[in-house]
């Protein structure tokens, strides 16, 4: 059976070159005079939306700019969602190490994204950066009606993969406590300067 390896995408897999806002800003430049004012008006609305796991919540934060900006008459809410999620694939970056190590640690053992998120939209971003060949599961949190830490994260990684030993790679709180509460081995990125590099000291694990 052998050992599962779950990795979080946003902030592990996967890095924006910029802060996240500014994407959002970007995609938004296009139809409004203020567009920093418009992303905030977006993520209030994301935000509220995705916490509580309702429905469409990219949708529902382009409907409230659009409801709610100085935003061109022929903007439709359902483009600019297509456009964040275009931006987000384009705009995100997967680092050789983390490549090379997916390459290795995949040779002995099962691997798996673990993510808070829309389904599509993360695996928009793992076909675009060529990465899905490389998971026998991708599991967001809105198929399973629960964001990490929530222990039916885990549970559903455990029913997805049958092993031994289960580890879970991510960058935030919410990895690392459900990761231990629900008995998976955790293991948190750390990049920096004054840190060892990450994606060497993980494919010591393979």
């Amino acid at each position: 059976m052998g050992t599962a390896i779950y990795f979080d995408l946003d902030g592990t897999l996967l890095t924006f070159a910029e802060p996240y806002e500014e994407v959002v800003a970007d995609v938004l430049a296009d139809y409004v005079t203020e567009p920093s004012e418009a992303a905030e008006t977006y993520f209030a609305t994301f935000d509220e939306h995705f916490d509580a796991l309702e429905s469409d919540p990219y949708r529902a934060g382009m409907v409230a700019v659009c409801e709610h900006e100085d935003i061109e008459a022929d903007a439709d809410p359902d483009a600019l969602v297509d456009a964040l999620r275009e931006a987000e694939c384009e705009r995100t970056q997967v680092s050789d190490d983390a490549r090379a190590s997916l390459d290795a640690l995949g040779d002995a053992n099962a691997l798996g994204v673990l993510t808070d998120g829309v389904a599509d939209f993360q695996r928009a971003k793992l076909e675009h950066h060529d990465l899905l060949s490389y998971f026998e599961t991708v599991i967001a949190s809105y198929d399973v009606g629960a964001h990490k830490p929530d222990a039916a994260m885990f549970d559903r990684a455990r029913e997805a993969i049958e092993a031994e030993r289960y580890v879970m790679v991510g960058d935030s709180d919410a990895d690392i406590d459900g990761a231990r509460a629900a008995g998976f081995t955790p293991v948190r990125v750390e990049r920096g300067e004054d840190v060892p590099d990450f994606w060497s000291t993980l494919r010591a694990l393979a």
